[in-house]
Order: structure tokens, then sequence, then C-alpha cells
């Protein structure tokens, strides 16, 4: 089987054609059944990256079914240790404007139905989530989004919602005002926590596409996915530089025990 260090979840737009060289398309069977699309590995920088797409080619599945089980455990099957999964989300604070890139350090989980862990019974583990993302990558990102020059927020608390539909301005006002979180979307959780359950490493890269409905701006799928295209090039240009940023070896971080401990 191909085999790949760096893994790329990402969804419209994210992932270049162009980027990688020597590209090969893997289908990988999981337990839990079939990951959102075909796996593409290829070479970029002198280092091996397999890239999937979140919500399947085309963007047709929506956050609520995504196969996130299977998504993490066929990147591990293909060796992935360290996962840079960027992602659009909506704004809770005036400070994380559209077109600003945020690095998530914490999460609140408020989705209702997804498939949480891959220790469902016949052992039980209890992984630490205390502090959700890899040190080590985020340091690193934030470097290299610094040398870039881009809008940038080093620290934000992302809300996870069930969706697909957006919150009500209730529910907004709540997040932003009551639970204190800086950014909004839907498909975090359960991918960071099963990436801490496989010991890989994992950066959510979250570029903002507009404000939630707290800020009393009407927005639209329509206008989310303009603002979103206009973010393309620079998430590719992060994540082009990112790549080969990441060091070979994970020195700074403990994800790659994150199950010591934990298992009962």
């Amino acid at each position: 089987m191909e085999k790949a260090d760096i893994g790329i979840i990402g969804g419209t737009g994210v992932y270049d054609s162009g980027l990688f060289s020597d590209k090969k398309e893997v289908k990988v069977h999981t337990p839990y059944g079939e990951p959102s699309d075909l796996i593409t590995i290829g070479e970029y920088a002198g280092r091996k990256v397999a890239f999937l797409p979140r919500h399947g080619r085309g963007h047709r599945i929506p956050p609520h079914r995504i196969n996130f089980r299977a998504n993490i455990w066929a990147l591990k099957q293909l060796g992935v240790k360290r996962i840079i999964a960027p992602s659009a989300v909506g704004s809770l604070g005036f400070d994380y404007k559209p077109g600003h890139v945020a690095l998530p350090d914490q999460f609140i989980d408020f989705t209702k139905k997804r498939e949480y862990t891959f220790y469902d019974g016949g052992q039980v583990a209890h992984v630490s989530m205390a502090d959700p993302f890899c040190p080590e990558i985020r340091d690193v990102a934030a470097k290299v989004i610094e040398k870039l020059k881009f809008p940038f927020q080093p620290r934000a608390t992302y809300v996870c919602i069930e969706g697909p539909r957006f919150s009500t301005r209730a529910e907004s006002k709540f997040f932003r005002d009551v639970m204190k979180a800086d950014i909004i979307g839907m498909t975090l959780v359960p991918e960071v926590t099963l990436a801490r359950e496989a010991e890989i490493c994992y950066l959510s890269v979250a570029t903002v596409t507009d404000y939630d409905v707290w800020a009393e701006i009407p927005v639209t799928s329509k206008e989310i996915i303009e603002t979103l295209h206009k973010n393309v090039e620079k998430t590719k240009k992060l994540v082009a530089e990112l790549i080969p940023a990441v060091p070979m070896e994970r020195a700074k971080c403990a994800c790659g025990n994150a199950l010591e401990g934990s298992l009962l």
C-alpha cells in the first residue's frame, strides 16, 4: 500500500492538482465503511502527502453525514502522522473578520448524533482533549502565516454544530455571549478527537467566510461560497508553504503517545 506522512483533509478549492507530483489515487477499505472519496497520494517538496476531500468531490456529502471514522482510519492506514485540516468557518466576533485565518486552540462540541470514537466496546479509552490541537504544528503554522503576511488570529475557540442548517439568532448569541466562542463551523468534531485517538497530530486551519447571524448581517450559502472562493488562493499558498515547514520528526508534542494511560 502507498504511504504518506502528511494528510490534508480539505474542501472545495483547497486542493490544487498542480501542487503534487507523482500522483496516485488509492481506495482504502476500513471497518467503518467508505471514506469520503478516493485518497490522492503525491509528492510535494520532498514530502509524501495524502489528500482527502472531506465532503467528497463536488462537495456532495453534508457535514452531518461525513464518515469521520472511515476518513481518519484510512489516513492512519496510509501511515499519516500529521493532519492539516483547512475549513471554512463563521465569525462570532468582529476581531475575526471575513478573510482572516484562525488557528483554533480549543473547541466546544454542540454536535448531536455523530460517531465520536473508535472505542465503542471491548476496549475503553478516555483520551485527554485538554489541548486538542498539536502544539508543534500550530507553532509552525503561525510562523508560516506571519511570513505570508495574511490577516491572522493565532488562537480561537471553535464551536462545532451539527448542521447542515445555520444557527438561529438565539443560538448564535448564546455561543458568542455565554460560551465565549470565537468561530463556528460544522466539521471539526469528531475529526479532531478521532485523530487524537489515532495518535495523529492535528492542525485546524480555519478561514473566516462571514459573520454569524448574531451580527444581524443576514448571510446566504451563495454569499459564503463567494467569499470562500476568494480565500482559495490564500489557503493554497498556506498549505504549499506549510508542508515543507513541518518537521520530519515529532519532537515537541505528545500526540504520538495519546493512548498512553488512556486505555482501560
